[in-house]
């Protein structure tokens, strides 16, 4: 006797070898044998063979159309030799139920299985909508079909014109267009970033790069809804979805102080942070005053103001542009703008003849900031060498700042931390698709003298918050490694015992919650952020992970127009200092990379390199060993 049995799902045909009432032993035609539930026997014959059956079965139900049959079943529910005796006009051979079985089974739309070997009829609505997913999904399944040999052949579809870079920084996996994407690049061999760049989708590595990091950090945009604009699609379309920033309310009256301050910054700089006036003494000694922007005057807590800031944290820079913190118009309100009366949070150092500090005193107060002066002009009057020249012709400030340099290099000897390494900084100055990349050296009369004031204010301010009991935000750093914390501990790179971050409130958000605390103090106020603050201990989380984030977009889009110079200037070779090992860092450029082939050569020593590869998509470049130019300095080094 042979059988239809199913198994696993699956229906097979095999020959009984042995029986009870409960099983069977039943061996299949490749000679495998199954032990089977008597219930999963649905059909019994004598003739033909079971191979026999199962190919004329699969011959005829591939001949069978479940439309039609679904019309003939009628509405009640059926066993599958029932459907076969009315389909055929008679009792069904072997071979013409299973087929009906395997037709019935292989249609679900049309028949939803009610147990072995019986089905029921689909109701007509549910079939219909069946069909119209299953066409839907068939035309779906053409277009991500069509769609794929497109990017295949390296043509960009119209339908990627607006998904670029989205589809490749936050894609929607579930969309076919991404699906057409991932098939394609399996096909093709090719990432789907390069895939989509062979397509010629991404004609301006610069934009990408800048949409890629704004897509992650910044997915409403980096604009600000307009003052008074209240049409959700106008706001959508021209800044993302902020809601309307309105202006800042206007701080309380304040005293104006009896000085004439003065900033120093780049030609750049828009958010003057700080500025710094002296008074002089009549012992030979001075007043120092550390001018500090005051937008906590004027940015409440919980406010849109406030959450926008809240949202962003810091202000990022990156050669050629920056993405604010705050809108121009709080920046305009709350900058230390020459000729103007500023509100500041003012720091106050009494310094004695000997430039010792005698003491210090915080106001918050209206400042006039007299001038604000930029690195471009003062660096070619105050520097090193006209610090040593009596006869070089004045300047403004020239008294003050030569005074606050010797008070700088004061508090930095102080600080244990008197600078003797002779370091470059760079600027990055980018006019339309050129790029200058002008050195600076590190530790000009300018950067010692508002580096060190800071750091003074952002010590002092914070051990008061320390001392007071009023919470803060710091930065500290132990064994290397630099971390913000709402502890006051120390910060060993520095040389102090406490360093909270409340000098450039404009820019970051932790020094605004810190002038927030820092007024509190110097008003007899409540602080804004009492013990255990849960927006103290967010902001912390958040602000590191933005910054870090920032920081590495900054210097992978210094990076990047390194790279371009290089193109620019059609340089292909370069020389460079060996760190260690195969860490190189170039001569007369921003660049440390990696350089496997300078392996063996000593640190210190230069070398001479050749450049070539460069890729403005990954930021990527390959940098060969030619020669040694020259050994470590005291050093015989071998050249090799």
């Amino acid at each position: 006797m042979h059988v239809i049995f199913e198994e696993d799902g699956q229906f097979k045909a095999g020959t009984i070898l042995s029986e009870t009432e409960a099983t069977a032993q039943v061996e299949a035609a490749s000679g495998k044998r199954s032990k089977v539930k008597a219930a999963n026997i649905l059909l019994r014959f004598a003739a033909p063979a079971p191979g026999e059956v199962m190919a004329e079965a699969d011959a005829l139900a591939e001949e069978l159309d479940a439309d039609f049959l679904w019309e003939a079943a009628g509405s009640d529910e059926l066993g599958f030799e029932q459907l076969a005796q009315e389909y055929y006009g008679h009792t069904p051979r072997p071979a013409e139920a299973t087929a009906l079985l395997l037709k019935l089974h292989a249609s679900p739309i049309h028949f939803h299985k009610k147990g072995k070997g019986r089905y029921r009829p689909a109701p007509a609505e549910t079939l219909a909508a069946a069909k119209a997913g299953l066409e839907k999904k068939r035309l779906a399944a053409k277009k991500q079909a069509h769609l794929a040999a497109e990017l295949a052949a390296f043509r960009l579809p119209p339908e990627y014109a607006s998904l670029i870079p989205r589809i490749l920084i936050a894609p929607d996996k579930n969309t076919l267009e991404y699906k057409a994407l991932e098939e394609a690049a399996a096909a093709t061999g090719l990432s789907p970033l390069r895939l989509v760049d062979r397509c010629g989708a991404i004609p301006s590595t610069l934009e990408f790069h800048r949409m890629s990091f704004t897509l992650e950090w910044f997915p409403r945009g980096t604009g600000f809804a307009p003052q008074g604009d209240s049409d959700p699609l106008r706001a959508k379309t021209r800044v993302a979805s902020y809601a309307p920033v309105t202006e800042p309310i206007d701080p309380p009256d304040l005293p104006l102080a009896g000085v004439r301050a003065f900033s120093m910054d780049d030609e750049a700089t828009t958010e003057i942070d700080d500025a710094l006036s002296v008074q002089w003494r009549d012992d030979g000694g001075a007043r120092v005053g550390i001018h500090i922007a005051a937008p906590a005057l004027g940015i409440a807590p919980g406010s849109e103001l406030d959450r926008v800031a809240r949202e962003r944290l810091s202000t990022v820079y990156f050669p050629g542009d920056k993405i604010t913190m705050l809108p121009e118009t709080l920046i305009h309100h709350y900058t230390l703008g020459e000729a103007h009366d500023c509100p500041a949070l003012s720091l106050y150092v009494d310094v004695g003849p000997d430039l010792r500090v005698l003491g210090t005193e915080t106001k918050v107060e209206q400042v006039h900031i007299a001038d604000n002066l930029r690195h471009e002009t003062l660096e070619a009057q105050f520097n090193d060498a006209t610090l040593k020249n009596p006869d070089f012709p004045d300047y403004p400030y020239r008294r003050e700042l030569e005074w606050l340099r010797d008070f700088a290099a004061v508090l930095e000897a102080g600080r244990g931390k008197t600078e003797t390494v002779d370091r470059v900084d760079y600027s990055f100055k980018v006019e339309g698709e050129r790029i200058r990349i002008e050195p600076r050296r590190r530790g000009s009369p300018i950067d010692k003298v508002v580096s060190e004031l800071m750091i003074f204010a952002n010590a002092h301010w914070g051990g008061w918050l320390a001392e007071s009991r009023v919470p803060g935000i710091y930065r500290a750093q132990a064994n290397g490694k630099t971390r913000m914390t709402t502890a006051p501990d120390p910060h060993q790179g520095l040389g102090v015992d406490q360093y909270a971050w409340s000098t450039s409130p404009l820019r970051r958000y932790v020094d605004l919650i810190n002038q927030r605390q820092i007024i509190s103090l110097a008003s007899g106020t409540e602080p804004v952020y009492p013990p255990r603050s849960e927006a103290l201990f967010a902001a912390v989380r958040d602000f590191e992970l933005a910054y870090d984030a920032y920081a590495e977009y900054q210097r992978k889009m210094e990076r990047y127009w390194v790279l371009r110079w290089l193109l620019q200037e059609n340089v292909n070779e370069v020389t460079a200092s060996v760190i260690r090992e195969d860490l190189v860092r170039f001569d007369t450029l921003p660049m440390v990379t990696r350089a496997p082939s300078v392996m063996g050569v000593a640190p210190g020593a230069r070398v001479r390199l050749a450049i070539s590869g460069i890729d403005l998509l990954d930021v990527a470049f390959h940098a060969e060993y030619l020669e040694t130019v020259a050994p470590p300095p005291d050093s015989a080094a071998a050249v090799p």
